[in-house]
């Protein structure tokens, strides 16, 4: 089964979302230059969100993005009354998960010889991953402690300094982790310590409707104290106006598999989904443009067929706001006639209800009152 969102979302002026020059992300679409927001930037707002926070973290659902894996190690370990010696053994040799697989023993020794030369004690101890670890603390860091002390204390001190990181790592195993998020959006390591999990839920970058066009805003600060005239600083900051389709696909047999089965936790997964999408908000450039604004328009479909199709199609033309109708109504208007194009083309049937903020029609459906009620009716399809 697969369940798929796709929503219509107008911005004002902002900056959600920047490239490595400072500027909002965009991209060439139908011929033209259209805004852009990541698709990793649309996943981690919705995964950081308070709605998954609210709905998750008390459960430890969640799990965390980092390269402080010692430190986690090194809590856990405390945590088991691991005596100090073992902590600073074990800890000390965390930071090579991960490089076993690039890496020989001897040039991480090298590695991490010149890096700490001149560091202090508790510099060392907070050295990080090389890569980034997505992991889930309730049900990996605790067994991982464990088996690290198991293993420290079956092979002592000086074969526990000398032995390969790739062998402890083969012979930690893995396991198969529970969090929402990593279960949603994947996860990719390169070490044997921690399963990759292949990503049940896609998340397309988000496009505009219309065509991009991208201001300056000139901005200066007086000095408060000094009582000189004139600017004490000035800048300028790039920004646009967009409205955006989003689309986000969620295979529903995947997820559950990822769950370990737990078709409860997977169906409040889905509708955790849902309500982000609408209502996380990326975090660019917040402070100074508050661009705080829900979707106008949420699209839900289900169908038994693993079929994603995005409908960003419908805007290779890029829409524009008429006389009295808004940009936002048009796009709508130009998303349902290509809906009804395609579906007839392809024979596309899949279970469809919609929210609409605004006197919005989508083909011969009527909207729902709320995003309460579009979750309401997602929640039985979901089995």
């Amino acid at each position: 089964m697969l369940i798929q969102f796709h929503l219509l979302q107008n911005y004002q002026p902002s900056n959600l979302n920047r490239d490595d020059t400072g500027s909002p992300k965009d991209a060439l679409f139908g011929g033209g230059l259209r805004g852009r927001i990541s698709s990793q930037c649309l996943k981690r707002s919705i995964r950081r969100s308070e709605i998954f926070k609210d709905e998750f973290g008390k459960d430890g659902l969640l799990g965390e993005r980092t390269k402080l894996l010692p430190q986690i190690v090194r809590d856990e370990l405390k945590a088991l009354e691991a005596d100090d010696e073992a902590i600073a053994a074990i800890v000390e040799r965390v930071p090579e998960i991960g490089r076993e697989s690039t890496k020989k023993k001897k040039e991480i020794e090298d590695e991490a010889s010149e890096e700490t030369e001149e560091t202090t004690e508790s510099e060392v101890e907070i050295e990080g991953t090389a890569q980034l670890i997505f992991i889930d603390r309730k049900t990996e860091a605790r067994p991982l402690a464990e088996k690290l002390l198991e293993m420290y204390k079956k092979v002592g001190v000086k074969k526990w300094k000398d032995a390969k990181i790739s062998d402890i790592t083969k012979e930690l195993g893995d396991r198969l982790p529970r969090s929402v998020d990593i279960a949603m959006f994947g996860r990719m390591t390169t070490s044997q310590a921690f399963r990759n999990v292949q990503a049940s839920v896609q998340v397309a970058h988000a496009l505009s409707t219309n065509t991009l066009k991208q201001e300056f805003d000139y901005f200066t600060a007086v000095d408060d104290i000094s009582g000189e005239t004139g600017a004490g600083m000035i800048g300028d900051v790039e920004f646009n106006s967009c409205t955006y389709y989003k689309y986000i696909n969620v295979h529903w047999e995947e997820l559950v598999s990822n769950l370990g089965g737990d078709k409860d936790v997977a169906q409040r997964s889905v509708l955790a989904l849902l309500e982000a999408a609408a209502m996380a908000h990326p975090s660019g450039k917040q402070n100074g443009f508050g661009a705080f604004n829900l979707p106008d328009f949420v699209l839900v479909e289900v169908s038994d067929r693993n079929l994603p199709i995005s409908y960003a199609n419908a805007f290779l033309k890029p829409v524009g706001g008429f006389g009295e109708k808004s940009l936002m109504a048009n796009s709508v208007k130009q998303m349902s006639e290509y809906v009804t194009k395609l579906s007839k083309a392809y024979n596309l049937q899949p279970k469809r209800a919609y929210l609409a903020v605004d006197d919005l029609p989508f083909l011969d459906l009527g909207s729902s009152e709320s995003l309460d009620d579009l979750k309401g009716w997602l929640s039985p399809q979901l089995n």
